[in-house]
């Protein structure tokens, strides 16, 4: 299927994976890929700048390339030894930093501490997160 939204089988596919690789690319085009937890409101993917051991400023690859190209992908995938069992979700669109303190920041901070119990012990009220505004959702294989 192809659109901005997904489906109800592509839904049901995005919340119940715990990651995706987002991949962004810088202004000369150089891409980057990384895994990332992420939260989506039905409108919106979020994922943070977290706590974890890595650099928390804008020197992170994703963040810099975010805010040159403000374009991202993210891939939800399923693998298993049993090809008949491969799906995936790829999600294109416009990517930006949400700032602490800018609208929706404290509702993604709460959505992502519900789906990782991890976050809750981490300050992400005081990072910014990545969006993901879906323009267009294409998917394959099982979902189910």
């Amino acid at each position: 299927m192809t659109d901005a939204s997904p489906d109800a089988r592509q839904r049901a596919f995005i919340d119940a994976a715990r990651v995706g690789r987002l991949a962004t690319v810088d202004a000369r085009g150089e891409p980057s890929v990384v895994p990332i937890c992420y939260v989506y409101d039905g409108a919106r993917f979020y994922s943070p700048i977290d706590e974890k051991p890595k650099r928390r400023d804008v020197t992170l690859r994703r963040v810099r390339n975010v805010g040159q190209t403000g374009r991202a992908t993210l891939v939800i995938d399923h693998y298993e030894e049993d090809w008949t069992r491969l799906g995936w979700v790829l999600i294109r669109g416009r990517a930006a930093l949400l700032e602490p303190g800018q609208p929706g920041h404290v509702a993604a901070v709460a959505l992502l501490r519900t789906r990782y119990p991890q976050y809750r012990a981490m300050a992400l009220e005081s990072a910014p997160l990545i969006t993901l505004t879906p323009e267009r959702i294409r998917s394959w294989g099982d979902l189910g």
